[in-house]
């Protein structure tokens, strides 16, 4: 499942890495999740569709924004963003999670919390981008390991940043050749 933004422009690094990422992992076997929509899902969308691999949109309803991109090859609309969350969290065999606003932050905390709790097994988070992710893993690190103890050392590790489409891809893929089970 590849997460990220609405907002990212086509003209964005970024749109431009989840396409050539959702590319590189549909050509690998990888069927492609997203939300479905503009922005960041619609470039992982598009680089699955031009890998004809499954291209998959969980998307959201909302008044005046966010329709089904035309890349989706399989796609379904919820009304409701905890049904959807959960259908994007357990059919992901890996997540990557590309620069975006409240909603997907909501994604990556629900999805390092299932882990951390055990109660989805471990599996591949991947963050892609040092320059946007750099400042929350000092605040993890820092404020809550280091200052407040709020979580363990291990959980400071459930997540990779990385900051070019074949790191992502090497973790993403390694997940494949490995057996990723709970802590």
């Amino acid at each position: 499942t590849i997460f990220g933004s609405a907002r990212t422009p086509r003209t964005s690094r970024y749109y431009r890495d989840a396409r050539a990422l959702g590319k590189k992992l549909g050509k690998a076997g990888f069927t492609i999740v997203t939300g479905g929509g503009p922005g960041i899902m619609e470039a992982a969308n598009k680089g699955a569709f031009e890998a004809q691999a499954p291209s998959v949109g969980l998307n959201i309803q909302l008044p005046n924004q966010q329709r089904i991109n035309k890349y989706v090859t399989q796609g379904i609309g919820f009304y409701y963003f905890f049904s959807r969350k959960a259908i994007m969290t357990m059919s992901a065999q890996a997540y990557v999670f590309f620069p975006a606003g409240y909603g997907t932050l909501d994604e990556l905390f629900s999805i390092l919390t299932l882990i951390q709790t055990k109660k989805i097994e471990r599996r591949p988070v991947v963050l892609y981008g040092q320059d946007y992710w750099r400042k929350l893993r000092y605040f993890i690190l820092e404020n809550m390991l280091k200052r407040h103890n709020t979580i363990g050392r291990a959980d400071a590790n459930l997540f990779t940043i990385v900051d070019r489409v074949d790191e992502a891809a090497k973790v993403v893929t390694g997940s494949k050749e490995r057996v990723y089970t709970s802590m």
